[in-house]
């Protein structure tokens, strides 16, 4: 099992306000994440995590009664005390920023979200993997993130269009293709071939352009 990462440092710190956890706890939660994180909830069993960190299962049934309660014991803190916040406040800033042009308004975001990933992929991850299955997730995402960052994002929308940067579209299709847009550069990046040489730099351009004017020649 790898080094503690950052997400976990920051995981330890957050349940430390509530309940302290053991060491065989951190040791689940580490596991359990790096399995979840490369197969899924359906396609891990608690034998291969209690394996992976070294406990006998009926240990993480001590702690955990259930699978699920132990993938909603490590995403459900992170998504409400430390995605959440940091997504909002941080991504918030970037939003209501005063930008030139689209263009540098969307490097911004680009780059904002490029290095929230890159800190917090493994449970991005498990989410990403999750959500479709289980309603908990779902809500969660709703209440504590869509909702607080879309109508800033509509608000930037209206904005460029305003300008004639954009095109008229409504807010939530333009919300739409910018984000799925941004979403593939990121899953190809750290999910689909993490360990190619990229030029970041240089597909962080390419994403722009793309958003900005598709594949027709200008």
């Amino acid at each position: 099992m790898s080094e503690i990462e950052p997400w976990l440092t920051e995981l330890l710190r957050l349940n430390d306000e509530e309940e302290k956890m053991t060491d065989k706890q951190i040791k689940i939660v580490q596991a359990a994440v790096e399995i979840f994180s490369e197969k899924g909830f359906a396609g891990s069993s608690t034998s291969e995590i209690a394996q992976k960190a070294g406990v006998a299962e009926g240990t993480i049934f001590r702690h955990y009664k259930t699978k699920k309660e132990l993938l909603l014991s490590i995403v459900a803190p992170m998504m409400s005390k430390l995605i959440a916040p940091f997504a909002v406040k941080d991504f918030t800033k970037v939003l209501e920023a005063d930008y030139p042009d689209v263009e540098q308004f969307l490097r911004a975001i680009t780059i904002n979200r490029l290095e929230f990933a890159r800190k917090h992929f493994p449970i991005i991850k498990i989410f990403m993997h999750e959500i479709p299955f289980h309603n908990e997730l779902r809500e969660q995402f709703k209440e504590t993130v869509a909702v607080l960052v879309l109508e800033k994002a509509y608000k930037a929308i209206r904005h460029f269009q305003k300008q004639g940067q954009l095109i008229e579209l409504p807010e939530p299709t333009a919300m739409r293709l910018i984000v799925s847009t941004i979403m593939g550069f990121l899953i190809t990046r750290f999910l689909l071939v993490p360990d190619s040489e990229w030029d970041e730099e240089e597909e962080i351009d390419y994403t722009i352009k793309f958003i900005l004017y598709g594949l027709s020649p200008r």
